[in-house]
C-alpha cells in the first residue's frame, strides 16, 4: 500500500511545469486502481473523484501544476527527487505534491461516516456526507483549472485546500489558515503631447501626469479585514514605470504597475486616479479567502491538535490560493497543508516527511469524524 512519501516521490518525479498531463494521468491511475470512487477527467485536465453520498460534501482540494524548476531541479530532462535529513527534497514538494498525495492516501483510506460541519442533526438521523477529491491544474498560473470546474458546477459544501500552513505561528507547528490575502493586478496609463524637451511647454508630460496618479496611490491605505479575531492587512504600491523614446522627447505616454494585496471584503479605491487622460485597467484579480464558518475552522483546528506535540493556531496567509476562488463561489474553506514559509519556488524547495504524515492524519481526522 502506497504511504504519502512513497507517492510524494512518484508525484514530484513527474516533470509538470509546461504540461499536467502526465501528473493527471499518474493520479487518475492510481485513484482508479486504489479506490471504487466515481472519477472524472475533465477537458482542461482536472482530475475529480467522490465517494459516500450525505446532505454535506467535503473536498480535499490541491493542485499538480508546479512553476519552472531552477537547473539543480532537474537531471537528463528528469526531476531530482532526493531524500535527506528527514525530508523530500525537489520541485513540487512543497508546492504542493506533497499536500496532494497526503489527501489522495485520505481520499483512498478513510470511512466517512459523519457530517464534515458541526451541525445538529435531526434525532435518529445518520449524518454522512460526500468526500471529493481533486487535484487543480492551472493554480500557478491564476487558478485556471479551479476556475473551471467552478464554471462546470464543482461546489462541495467545505473544502481544505492543501497549501502550506505549517510554521506560522511557530517553527514545525502545522496550523489551520482561515483566511489569505488576494492579488489585484493594475495598470495605470497617463497620456500626454509629445513635444522636444527644449520647448517643454509645447506638449503635455505624460510621466508628470502619472507622477500625479502615483501620488495618489502613496496616499491610500491599504486595506484591513478581521476574520474570527484574526487581522488580515492588506497593502498597495507601485512596483513598476515605464515611459519615454527619448532624452530629448517629452513622453506622450506612461505606465505604472500597481500590485495590491486584498483582503475579503475591501479594495483600494483606485479608480481615485481615473480622468480624463489617465486609465486604469485590473490586469489581474485574484480572490482573497475568508473562511465564512467557525465551527467548520474548529473542527480541522481540533484534527490538527490531535495529530501534533505543538499547539497550533488559527493564522492568516498571505498568498493567494485557489481556496479564493472556492470561497468566491460560496465554498466554505480553510487552508492546511505541510509547505511552511519561504520553501515554495526555491531552488531549495523542501517538505518534511513528518508533516507530510501529519497532515495525512489531519485530513482524515476530519473526513473520518475524528475516528482514524
Amino acid at each position: 500500500m502506497s504511504t504519502v512519501t512513497e507517492l510524494t516521490r512518484e508525484l514530484v518525479a513527474i516533470p509538470s511545469h509546461d504540461d499536467e498531463t502526465d501528473a493527471g494521468d499518474f493520479i487518475e491511475s492510481w485513484l482508479r486502481r486504489e479506490t471504487d470512487a466515481a472519477i472524472t477527467r475533465d477537458e482542461v485536465g482536472n482530475v475529480i473523484a467522490r465517494r459516500g453520498s450525505g446532505e454535506e460534501s467535503l473536498a480535499l482540494v490541491g493542485h499538480h501544476d508546479v512553476v519552472s524548476p531552477d537547473d539543480s531541479q532537474v537531471e537528463d530532462g528528469e526531476y531530482v527527487v532526493e531524500e535527506r535529513d528527514g525530508r523530500l527534497h525537489g520541485r513540487g514538494t512543497a508546492d504542493m505534491k506533497g499536500a496532494v498525495a497526503a489527501a489522495m492516501c485520505t481520499f483512498r483510506d478513510s470511512e466517512v461516516p459523519r457530517t464534515s460541519k458541526s451541525r445538529a442533526q435531526p434525532d435518529g438521523a445518520d449524518p454522512t456526507i460526500e468526500l471529493v477529491f481533486a487535484s487543480f491544474v492551472g493554480e500557478e498560473i491564476g487558478g485556471e483549472g479551479a476556475r473551471h470546474a467552478i464554471d462546470q458546477g464543482f461546489a462541495p459544501d467545505c473544502a481544505i485546500v492543501g497549501e502550506g500552513s505549517t510554521g506560522y505561528s511557530a517553527a514545525g507547528v502545522t496550523d489551520i489558515a482561515i483566511a489569505h490575502k488576494g492579488r489585484r493586478a493594475s495598470t495605470i496609463t497617463a497620456r500626454g503631447t509629445a513635444a522636444h524637451a527644449s520647448e517643454p511647454e509645447a506638449g503635455e508630460n505624460a510621466i508628470y501626469r502619472a507622477g500625479e496618479a502615483v501620488d495618489t496611490i502613496r496616499g491610500m491605505d491599504g486595506p484591513s479585514a478581521d476574520v474570527f479575531g484574526e487581522d488580515l492587512e492588506g497593502s498597495i504600491v507601485v512596483t513598476e514605470i515605464e515611459g519615454g523614446s527619448a532624452w530629448n522627447v517629452l513622453p506622450e505616454s506612461c505606465s505604472v504597475t500597481v500590485d495590491e494585496r486584498t483582503v475579503p471584503g475591501e479594495r483600494a479605491p483606485l479608480s481615485r486616479v481615473e480622468n480624463e487622460s489617465t486609465e486604469w485597467v485590473v490586469d489581474q484579480d485574484l480572490p482573497p479567502m475568508a473562511c465564512n464558518d467557525e465551527a467548520f475552522a474548529q473542527r480541522v483546528l481540533s484534527a490538527a491538535d490531535g495529530a501534533q506535540s505543538g499547539d497550533p493556531e488559527l493564522v492568516t496567509k498571505p498568498h493567494a490560493t485557489d481556496a479564493g476562488w472556492l470561497a468566491e463561489a460560496g465554498v466554505t474553506c480553510v487552508v492546511c497543508g505541510p509547505a511552511e514559509p519561504g520553501e515554495a519556488h526555491t531552488s531549495e524547495e523542501s517538505v518534511s516527511l513528518d508533516v507530510l504524515d501529519r497532515c495525512y492524519d489531519i485530513y482524515r481526522g476530519v473526513a473520518s469524524g475524528g475516528e482514524n
